[in-house]
């Protein structure tokens, strides 16, 4: 039983640690491999600029106009103008569901408007 126990923790532990890091490291390294002069990139510090020139390893980011930061590629977190994906069309239908059903709803009851029958706390 003992023997078995240890090599189901090793595969529970590469299939909750190390498989989602090697996903996640494949998807950055084609990210960088598709960068292109012109695309707006924003690095791992929350740094947002436009690539205007690259080199081997390094990327020419212009933050403002005339100025220029050099850039190592692996600092690239995201591209900024990439297109957002589609969502599908059942989602769609159960978003204007639920909108129809919120303008069914009752109003809202404001809080400190007094409710019928009760009086301000005024009068004396």
């Amino acid at each position: 039983m003992g023997l078995l126990l240890l090599p189901l923790m090793f595969l529970a532990l590469w299939v909750i640690v190390i498989l989602p890091q090697q996903r996640r490291m494949r998807a950055h390294q084609a990210l960088v491999a598709v960068l292109e002069e012109g695309d707006e990139v924003m690095t791992t510090s929350g740094i947002i600029g436009t690539i205007t020139a690259i080199d081997d390893e390094v990327l020419h980011l212009e933050v403002a106009p005339r100025v220029t930061l050099r850039i190592v590629r692996a600092a690239i977190a995201q591209r900024m103008n990439e297109p957002e994906p589609e969502v599908a069309d059942d989602v769609d239908e159960d978003l204007d569901a639920t909108a129809e059903d919120a303008d069914l709803a009752e109003p809202a009851v404001d809080i400190g408007a007094p409710v019928e029958g009760e009086s301000l706390g005024t009068e004396k």
